[in-house]
């Protein structure tokens, strides 16, 4: 019976592997992702993860508790000054593991770990999917077709609003242009002569 599986030692010793993880960690906070195996990134987010939930808090016992696991100033200033700020809102699920393959020296499976609210171009493409909508090809509920009827007849009045506010505007444009058409009837002449041609022809 095999009992504490659960974790994963990664083949070190208890001193051995916490060093790692604090390094990792520290890594991660400093360039906000970071490439290594798949087994070190399950094990540094299980590690990380408690550490920017203590973050959100800003008090002097929090910022005690995570240098006790990390012992690095410069990266608890910046977990709990930048890191903090961003991920207020989030309610865990910090970190975003993504499978890169396998390293050609020894097969290892790698992995990118990452701060989720700092890769913009993952959180802008969520964003321009989320703002599509999806249209249904079939007819659907003859109660939510009613329902769409409704928005369009009143966008319909209020394009009438806008359209009867713009006459008077388009009255006052159109005196200039008939002044621009009087100015230039030569150049009216010369395309009937041409349409002439074209009968003859």
């Amino acid at each position: 019976m095999r009992h504490g599986n659960k974790t994963n030692h990664l083949g070190r010793t208890h001193s051995h592997r916490d060093a790692l993880l604090k390094n990792l960690a520290i890594s991660l906070i400093q360039y906000k992702r970071i490439e290594t195996t798949l087994a070190k990134a399950k094990e540094l987010r299980k590690f990380v993860e408690p550490l920017i939930t203590k973050s959100k808090n800003d008090t002097t016992h929090s910022r005690r508790t995570v240098f006790s696991y990390l012992q690095d100033k410069e990266s608890i200033k910046t977990l709990f000054g930048e890191i903090a700020e961003k991920v207020a809102s989030r309610n865990g699920g910090y970190t975003r593991i993504i499978k890169l393959g396998t390293r050609f020296g020894d097969n290892a499976e790698v992995a990118l770990i990452e701060l989720v609210d700092y890769n913009e171009a993952f959180s802008t493409a969520v964003e321009e999917k989320t703002t599509k909508t999806r249209r249904s090809r079939r007819g659907g509920k003859k109660s939510e077709g009613n329902a769409d009827v409704t928005p369009v007849a009143v966008a319909d009045e209020s394009s009438a609003e806008v359209v009867e506010d713009e006459a008077p505007v388009a009255a006052v444009e159109a005196e200039p242009a008939t002044e621009v058409a009087d100015a230039t009837p030569a150049a009216e002449e010369t395309p009937a002569s041409e349409e002439e041609g074209t009968k003859e022809a």
